[in-house]
């Protein structure tokens, strides 16, 4: 089982997320293609929070693919175009681990933009399992 690292000495998480996750050895990894904030049929919200929403829903998807869940994550990438989706991104993000009882490293970085300026919000996961 994946176990989330916090030490002692060091200040706590700013959200809820781990300060790093072990792995056990001989796992299996799924990594995802950044996410963004699209449905299948290419709409995209005017909201991050649902865009947000989607990007965690897709990840889902790929995970249940490889036979994993959100529970199975250990790191979350995540990209926003301003601070002020940062509050968006993060109640999407703490319904995606909701239930989890390993929290995975999380980072949450501000960028200029991406390849469309509807989008507010990008998000990677990677997720192991022990065989």
């Amino acid at each position: 089982m994946n176990k989330s690292l916090s030490p002692v000495g060091m200040p706590p998480p700013f959200a809820k997320y781990a300060h790093g996750v072990a792995v056990p050895a001989g796992s299996r990894f799924v990594f995802t293609s950044g996410q963004l904030g699209i449905d299948a049929a290419g709409q995209i919200p005017a909201s991050t929070f649902a865009q947000a929403q989607l990007c965690f829903a897709n990840c889902a998807a790929i995970l249940e693919a490889a036979g994993m869940s959100a529970a199975d994550v250990v790191r979350i990438n995540a990209f926003v175009t301003d601070r002020t989706h940062m509050a968006d991104y993060m109640a999407a993000r703490d319904l995606f681990t909701a239930g989890c009882t390993q929290l995975p490293a999380s980072t949450l970085v501000i960028v200029a933009g991406f390849t469309r300026p509807e989008f507010t919000v990008e998000v990677e996961v990677t997720a192991a399992k022990a065989p």
